[in-house]
């Protein structure tokens, strides 16, 4: 592999892409390290989870740009990304990324908010009297 490969993972609003190129095991998210930009620790295992099952921790660097929702929606959103590019470097981690859930997009987003209620199921107070 001699130059890099990219992707894209989703999750609610959360929209990150992912180059991945051969180095020694660097994590960049939005230009920060990525235990400074997720400093609680299960995010952080979030964004390793592809590399660890994989086998493949410390062979790449991987360069993130996070955009829209939350932390923890970009973190899986990058968890997906991550997949994806390893899928590109080498197809025969399918089935073990597929095993572990790492291939699959969380349909999951926000419910609408209905009228008549104060937010998507939630009714404004009652009061008897």
């Amino acid at each position: 592999m001699e130059k890099q490969k990219n992707a894209v993972g989703r999750r609610k609003e959360a929209v990150t892409r992912v180059f991945i190129s051969k180095g020694d095991g660097k994590i960049t998210v939005n230009d920060k390290n990525y235990k400074e930009y997720f400093p609680l620790v299960y995010l952080q295992n979030q964004v390793e989870a592809p590399l660890k099952v994989s086998e493949t921790a410390g062979k790449f660097d991987i360069v993130i740009n996070a955009q829209g929702g939350g932390l923890k929606g970009q973190a899986e959103a990058i968890k997906l990304g991550i997949a994806r590019a390893l899928l590109e470097v080498n197809p025969d981690f399918r089935p073990v990324l597929k095993a572990a859930g790492h291939l699959k997009r969380d349909p999951r987003g926000v419910e609408r908010k209905k009228f008549g209620h104060k937010k998507a199921r939630r009714s404004f107070q009652f009061s008897k009297r």
